[in-house]
């Protein structure tokens, strides 16, 4: 049996809390998520890798950090605007402002302006969708402004 991709050699091992979401500890910048990405068991890496792609190609200015073992990406001056995170069967990406966005990502959460998107191990992956979703809500004030 074909592997799907290789993931990257890591020098530690990352203790997997629940749903298979990799321990990180906080810090700022790229490494701290490729390590979280790195970390991502099965095919939930390659839902990480393909998020984290989308992001840097359509936000190439991105602003990455680890905060309670979940990446999140935002714009400088606007805040945080996307996350995700794993779970047993699927990654959820969230969109902090999603709510205002066109047309809603479609999961809901207790959070009024957040709304998210499940990406199950065989859903199919619309790019396209996914970088309009990205490119609106880096636009929009974020959560959090650093």
């Amino acid at each position: 049996m074909a592997k799907k991709s290789a993931k990257p050699e890591t020098t530690t091992e990352v203790k997997l809390l629940s749903g298979g979401n990799p321990q990180i500890a906080k810090a700022d910048g790229d490494q701290p998520v490729q390590a979280y990405i790195a970390a991502m068991p099965e095919w939930k890496h390659d839902v990480g890798r393909w998020i984290d792609q989308l992001v840097v190609a359509s936000i190439p200015s991105v602003r990455k950090a680890v905060r309670w073992n979940t990446p999140f990406y935002g714009v400088e001056g606007h805040g945080w605007f996307l996350c995700f995170h794993c779970f047993n069967k699927y990654v959820k990406v969230s969109f902090l402002n999603g709510d205002q966005l066109e047309p809603a990502p479609p999961v809901k959460s207790k959070q009024e302006t957040v709304r998210s998107l499940h990406v199950g191990e065989n859903d199919e992956r619309d790019d396209q969708q996914l970088i309009k979703w990205i490119r609106q809500a880096a636009a929009l004030p974020g959560d959090n402004v650093f």
